[in-house]
């Protein structure tokens, strides 16, 4: 068994799978760590830099996009670490900041999952991290609370507890992942992660933020040139979880909020043809959702 397996979902990563696979490679040399590559049907050649550059990479090409968390699980599947980190493929981790993660899930027993901090530079951190999703906390974190966190993140330097950790880089044990099933495959795309930390602290175990690790991430390096998909695959996971984990009154008001939301045409960008087709598209979920269709 290996110490550690690093699993990376790419799709369309191009140079910045490179980037992520070289901080891994420095991180983990002379140790007995693995990594993973899971392909969901890359296009822009992203698995040749793989296969040139990396030859100790193991590579598995799907034929098609299985989304984010059925790929992570396939993955899993594959890997033989004692302990495993999910990382994406526009991720690149500062030097030792990996271990930092591997350390401190060996030191304590009661921790079940880890997280860095995450930066888009020295100055702008990203929320990667937070409390119980609920309809009221989501509208006060992304109005008020990601502004004031962002601002907080640059002097945090104590680890502590969390209800998630952004699946951008997250590490766990093998044990506890098997035990939950991995990553909750009615998820395509977003939330899966949020999903999967509740999971394990249903199990007694902790998660932790620990800012001492620090990893670059872009972000969305797989979902910048589809945006409307990634819109619509956001909502429709806001949905599952919220129906999988808050009470009816939160599902009734995300829901009432979205029907609104749309029927204003406040939720997509200025281009009239996108913007009228997924207003279609999301009404059309929200009605699913209401006659109890998937």
């Amino acid at each position: 068994m290996a110490e550690l397996s690093v699993i990376i979902v790419n799709r369309n990563g191009g140079d910045r799978l490179e980037e992520c696979l070289a901080s891994v490679e420095k991180d983990g040399a002379g140790k007995d760590w693995e990594v993973l590559v899971v392909d969901n049907a890359s296009t822009d050649g992203s698995p040749n830099i793989v296969a040139r550059r990396f030859p100790s990479v193991k590579f598995v090409r799907n034929s098609e996009n299985l989304g984010f968390a059925k790929a992570n699980n396939q993955g899993l599947g594959l890997s033989r670490g004692e302990f495993v980190l999910f990382l994406n493929p526009d991720a690149v981790a500062n030097p030792g900041s990996l271990s930092l993660l591997l350390e401190e899930l060996r030191r304590d027993p009661g921790l079940g999952a880890v997280g860095p901090a995450l930066f888009f530079d020295e100055n702008a951190y990203q929320v990667s991290f937070g409390g119980k999703v609920t309809f009221f906390r989501e509208m006060a974190r992304k109005s008020v609370l990601n502004a004031w966190r962002k601002g907080r993140l640059r002097r945090l330097r104590r680890r502590r507890p969390v209800a998630w950790v952004s699946g951008a880089c997250l590490m766990a044990g093998r044990r506890i992942l098997q035990s939950i099933g991995g990553f909750d495959e009615k998820f395509f795309l977003y939330f899966e992660d949020i999903d999967l930390c509740y999971r394990i602290r249903t199990q007694g175990l902790r998660v932790i933020f620990l800012p001492e690790a620090q990893v670059f991430h872009a972000g969305g390096a797989s979902t910048a040139g589809v945006p409307y998909f990634s819109r619509l695959e956001y909502r429709k996971s806001q949905l599952y979880f919220y129906e999988k984990h808050n009470s009816a009154s939160s599902q009734r008001l995300l829901k009432s909020y979205l029907r609104l939301s749309a029927r204003l045409g406040g939720l997509f960008g200025s281009k009239k043809e996108e913007a009228k087709a997924f207003r279609r598209d999301l009404l059309g979920l929200l009605k699913a959702r209401r006659t109890g269709e998937r």
